[in-house]
């Protein structure tokens, strides 16, 4: 089956050499183009456009890209055959990024990729799927695992990075000599860890520990 691709960025050349390697695809048709954000939801709202995959730009004139891609997933939400974001941007910082999947895009790749990624990804995200150009994937990973920690951190502040992991252990139901062949540690050192981590928690024993750890989203 063959994907339509509609394009919305402020620069030609980009929006050019985005035609050049679609036509070249077999399997890829142009569904259209637009420069700005409301020409695009203009477009795919009122039925002027029909595309399956929507290639967009993060930094558009007017209307963002973040703002027009919120707007054409509302128009069609879960309907068969409603059209897939996919962005396309010279930003891969964090809050783009995650702006971007907030408002119901299906992937990001950074400008720059070559014909053939840019193809496989819009097969990809055509299809139903998700794409990530790799820096952006290794720097989501790298985010989530942040944004994981900081209630974890603000639930126990008192302990230290390796008392956090061996709470987390504790709370997966491991025995200290688990733990220590886990973080290659003798047993006497993980029961000193053990204890200093009940001490600071205020709790009696390994089971009361390991309902605060879980609460807090240890143990996982």
């Amino acid at each position: 089956m063959t994907a339509r691709v509609f394009v919305v960025d402020g620069h030609p050349l980009f929006r050019a050499g985005v035609r050049q390697v679609v036509e070249d695809a077999a399997d890829l048709e142009m569904a259209g183009e637009a420069t700005t954000g409301e020409e695009a939801v203009a477009a795919l709202r009122d039925g002027h456009v029909v595309a399956d995959v929507v290639l967009m730009d993060l930094l558009l004139p007017g209307c963002s890209g973040i703002e027009a891609t919120r707007a054409i997933v509302a128009a069609a939400p879960a309907e068969p055959g409603a059209p897939r974001v996919l962005f396309v941007s010279g930003s891969a910082e964090d809050d783009a990024v995650v702006a971007a999947l907030r408002a119901g895009a299906r992937g990001y790749l950074v400008k720059g990729v070559v014909g053939e990624e840019l193809v496989r990804g819009l097969r990809t995200v055509a299809q139903g799927g998700a794409v990530f150009s790799a820096a952006v994937a290794d720097r989501l990973g790298c985010y989530f695992s942040a944004v994981h920690e900081l209630p974890v951190r603000a639930a126990f502040p008192d302990l230290t990075e390796r008392e956090r992991e061996v709470l987390d252990l504790v709370a997966r139901g491991l025995s200290n000599r688990r733990i220590a062949r886990e973080l290659a540690l003798s047993e006497k050192t993980v029961r000193n860890h053990v204890s200093r981590v009940f001490a600071k928690l205020r709790v009696a024993d390994r089971v009361e520990a390991a309902v605060r750890a879980r609460d807090a989203g240890l143990g996982t």
